[in-house]
Order: structure tokens, then sequence, then C-alpha cells
């Protein structure tokens, strides 16, 4: 009868205990009222007898029709086999009540020497209790079938934020590699243009940014202010190779620094214009990173170098990719020949996956 309260929540949906008083009652009543109206018919005392008997064999009613439906919730789990198994469970109710009609009859009929069982006389209270008996259990059955639809749009839910999440640390741990690729690239061209002291240097540095690469390795947000440092870090190892050829103007208010933004977003903008764009004392390259409209922009003036470097394509289409899965919102891309533009929405706190920031300041 499953009296473990785990159980029932398991079976039933719900601990089903004062349903389960509340139903006895109410069936124990009706039985009364449609097989003899003791309370109108006969004095009190005998009739709380009679009704103690239909207290007695509802009760007996309600635990077989709940056995049955647990053994049949047990035997046919899946939401495919409901029909099945609510037909079953009907044919259920009609036998137990039948059952119990006519032993609890003949039982009576021992005590009572007048009591015969007539079954066309009992026919139409029979149907009643039936349907009283249907009506009762449809309410456990509704109730499993919310529980359940519950728990299946729960773990629809999670399939498709375990999905989600596996995009985005896909995306994640690809924009890891790409950065390295690119920074061992500025490396070799500090050791083929500068001291093996200035090597060092961009070595140490380098250690100090892929520090913030494993502390920000679990999260899919980050605020502003942790992210700008990690570019300013990148800037600064850059201007060591460009010198004054490279200029970044930052202009980010105080205010929009605890805003959020996808990590290595902005320091993959600034790669991607010095890798694209001729950076020299005859034409300094110019980066703008300033925020207008709760977005932050990066742009920069075009001037592409003759000779493109090898391309892995990876870095706006990986944020494109993150931004769409975390936020369902877009970045901005914007070329009008002159000037390239980038614009990354800035996103609320409240938008952090799993409420985890990155301890780079």
């Amino acid at each position: 009868m499953l009296v473990n309260k785990a159980k029932r929540l398991k079976y039933l949906g719900f601990n089903d205990f004062w349903f389960t008083v509340t139903g006895i009652l109410i069936l124990s009543f009706a039985t009364d009222y449609l097989f003899s109206n003791s309370f109108s018919s006969f004095p009190f005392l005998e009739a709380l007898i009679n009704w103690g008997v239909s207290l007695f064999f509802s009760t007996c009613d309600w635990f077989i029709m709940r056995a049955i439906m647990i053994y049949l919730r047990r035997k046919y789990p899946a939401l495919k086999d409901s029909v099945q198994r609510i037909a079953l469970f009907f044919v259920g109710i009609v036998t137990t009540v039948l059952v119990m009609d006519y032993v609890g009859m003949n039982l009576l009929s021992l005590i009572y020497d007048d009591i015969g069982y007539h079954f066309i006389a009992r026919s139409r209270a029979l149907l009643s209790i039936v349907l009283i008996s249907t009506m009762t259990m449809a309410i456990y059955e509704a109730i499993y079938f919310y529980v359940r639809l519950k728990k299946s749009v729960r773990e629809e839910e999670q399939a498709k934020q375990a999905i989600v999440q596996a995009q985005l640390d896909a995306l994640r741990n690809q924009s890891q590699p790409h950065f390295f690729f690119n920074t061992l690239n500025t490396l070799r061209d500090i050791i083929d243009q500068n001291s093996r002291e200035d090597a060092k240097k961009f070595v140490d540095r380098l250690s100090e940014m892929y520090r913030y690469l494993l502390e920000s390795g679990n999260n899919n947000l980050i605020s502003l202010k942790a992210e700008l440092r990690f570019a300013k870090a990148y800037i600064h190892i850059q201007t060591e190779r460009f010198g004054e050829s490279l200029k970044v103007n930052w202009q980010i208010p105080n205010s929009a620094l605890d805003a959020m933004i996808v990590p290595m977003s902005v320091q993959l903008l600034l790669e991607n214009a010095i890798k694209h764009n001729i950076v020299s004392k005859a034409n300094p390259l110019e980066i703008y990173v300033l925020l207008k409209d709760h977005s932050l922009i990066v742009q920069n003036r075009m001037q592409p170098k003759s000779t493109q470097l090898p391309s892995t394509k990876v870095g706006l289409r990986n944020i494109e990719r993150r931004y769409a899965l975390l936020s369902g919102k877009s970045i901005e891309i914007t070329n009008d020949g002159r000037q390239f533009t980038v614009s990354l929405p800035l996103l609320d706190p409240s938008e952090q996956d799993n409420g985890n920031r990155s301890t780079y300041y």
C-alpha cells in the first residue's frame, strides 16, 4: 500500500494521505446513501453501524483500486502505454466494485438472515459507485499525468541545456587554441626582431594572460572589468612588438564595468584588427573601444595588408555563436569599406550562467 512517503511520491506523484482519507469518507457516505440512506431511514445508532459497514467496504475498495493502479504504473510506466494502463485500470475498478459488493453482501448474510444478494436490484446503485470510484481515481491519474508532464518538460529542458553547454564548451575550447596559435606567431616575430630579453618579458606577460584563461575557463560570461583587463594585457604585449604604431583608445565608463560579456570576445576582436590590417609607422593602426547603447563597440579604420595572413576564421563566428547560445542576442558587424565595426551587446549580471565569475582583477 506504499506506506513509505518516498514511494508514494514516486508512483502516485504526490503524498496522498489526506486525499485517501477524504476520498474514503466520500465514497462511504455515497455508498450508504445509494444503498440504504441510513441516516434518513434508521435511528442514529443503527445508521452509524450501517455507515460503518459502508466505511469498511469503501476502505477495502479504495486500497484495492489504489493497489491495482500502482501495479499498472509499475508494469506500464511509459507515457505511450497510458491508454492501455487506463483501460486496464477501469476494468480493475469495475471488477473491484462488483466483487467487493458480492463478497460484502454474502458476509452480511451470515449475520443477517434476511439479507440476500440481488444483482439486478443493486445494479443502478453499483453503477453509481463505479462512476464515483472512476471519477475519484481519475484525480489520481490527472495528478500523475501532470507530474509526469512536468518531469518530461524538465528533462527535455535539462537535455537542451546540456546540449547548449556542450556547444559552449566546444566554442570556448576552440577560441583558446586560436589565441595560442596567434600568440606563438607573435612570439616568433619578437624573437626575430627583438632581443632575447624582450622575448622573456613577452613570455612573462603571456603567462599572466594564460592565468586569466584558466580562471575564466569554466565561465560562459565574465565581467567587462575582467575582460578589459585581459584585453589591455594583450595590447600591452602587442605594443612591445609594434610600439607607437599601435594605438587603442579605451572609452569605457566605470559604470559599465559590472556588465557581463563573453570571455575573450574583446581580445579576439583586437587580435583580428591587428592581424588583418597594416600596423606600421607610416600607417599606424588606431582602434577604438567604446560604449554605445549598452553595447561595446570595437572599431578600426581599414588598412588591409597587401598579403593577408592565413585565417582560421574562428574569431567572429565563435563570438556570434556563443552570444546566440547564451542570450539569444546577436552581435553586429559593419564594414563600409573604410571602417570595420563590431558591436557586442552587454548582458546583465543575472544572465550569467551558473553564477561563476572570474577572479582575474
